[in-house]
């Protein structure tokens, strides 16, 4: 997410000194203003894979409904989606279904984003209780082996932070372009303050809103069906901007961050109680190339590391089906070769905390 709150995306989570940011172009800037609110054309694929609708349903955690998604027989292996910061459980509406023949899939949202309830105050120990209560709701434990999460930017702090605390509920955690920097410049986790929170703006009418919207950090979108699936699903109603009741908002708290702090990812990844893998868009900018060739030879070889073509920070949008792919390619040899729980790793990335 930007720094600006009248447009919406995942997580605008810091970028790497190496990491060159392009030049901003109207694509970037606002990808679906062009088309006047119009949905552009879809490919079958697209609309197949939609058509697979889920079973919608909120789970109650610590005084918040939390939105979930299901695809697929409880029984099944289970596969856990995590989104990024103010995106939703709909992130990955168009990617379950690839799965859901094999395994019981849950998406959900996180509390202050999408469908799910606010609270007065975040943290991440009740995003972890959230994790595990709405794993708990919809059956991932049921099956003969505990489930998978995927997760994406900074849902992927929060895996951590659950692998490190209960990593052994888990068969895995596959981080998903999760923002990582070097230890040796000197780099902190930066926390937000509330100077930088504002509430949403409110637009007069869908058209307005979708104009608005944008990824964080800002890159091309070529698959505008995407984004548009994404940004229609990202509004609710409002009270228009005279007071009339017919306007459209943000889903998601913008005083989110007003008290929520990441604390250590690195650290959680060192005391992870299952296996790790790491997947990354090779145009991302929010990831140090030079660290992650560097870096990886310091883990064990079993540990997975996995970067996927023509994708920047959001590798679902960016190439869908290369994603679907690639995680089903690791799923089917993995985490029977991940690394095993307590391993030792050696200078371990520092991740960056979303702002």
């Amino acid at each position: 997410m930007s720094a600006r709150h009248e447009a919406a995306g995942t997580v605008d989570a810091g970028r790497p000194e190496a990491a060159v940011q392009p030049a901003p172009t109207e694509n970037m800037r606002a990808p679906l203003a062009a088309l006047g609110g119009m949905p552009p054309a879809r490919p079958p694929w697209f609309d197949a894979a939609l058509a697979q609708a889920p079973q919608r349903t909120t789970v109650h955690v610590h005084g918040a409904d939390i939105e979930t998604l299901a695809w697929g027989d409880i029984g099944q292996p289970g596969l856990l989606l995590l989104h990024g910061n103010r995106a939703h459980a709909d992130w990955w509406s168009f990617i379950a279904p690839f799965f859901a023949a094999e395994r019981r899939v849950v998406a959900m949202s996180w509390s202050g984003m999408g469908g799910s309830g606010w609270r007065e105050r975040y943290s991440m120990d009740l995003l972890v209780d959230e994790m595990d209560a709405v794993a708990e709701a919809t059956g991932l434990f049921a099956a003969g082996r505990p489930p998978v999460a995927v997760a994406h930017s900074f849902g992927a702090f929060v895996a951590l932070r659950y692998a490190a605390d209960r990593g052994r509920r888990l068969s895995g955690v596959v981080t998903v372009d999760m923002p990582l920097q070097r230890r040796e410049r000197g780099d902190r986790p930066r926390e937000s303050g509330e100077s930088s929170l504002r509430e949403n703006a409110v637009y007069p009418d869908i058209a307005s809103a979708l104009a608005r919207y944008r990824f964080a950090p800002l890159q091309p979108c070529e698959n505008l069906f995407i984004a548009d699936h994404l940004a229609r699903l990202s509004l609710k109603p409002a009270p228009g901007p005279q007071g009339d009741g017919a306007g459209v908002t943000w889903r998601f708290d913008p005083f989110l961050w007003r008290h929520l702090r990441i604390g250590s990812p690195a650290q959680d990844m060192l005391a992870s109680q299952c296996p790790v893998a790491v997947m990354w868009g090779a145009d991302s900018v929010l990831i140090d190339r030079d660290m992650i060739a560097r870096i990886r030879t310091k883990y064990p070889s079993g540990m997975p590391w996995i970067e996927v073509p023509a994708a920047g920070h959001h590798v679902m949008v960016d190439q869908p089906l290369a994603f679907v792919a690639a995680l089903r390619g690791l799923l089917a040899a993995w985490p029977r070769a991940g690394r095993s729980p307590g391993s030792a790793v050696v200078e371990p990335p520092t991740p960056v905390n979303p702002a």
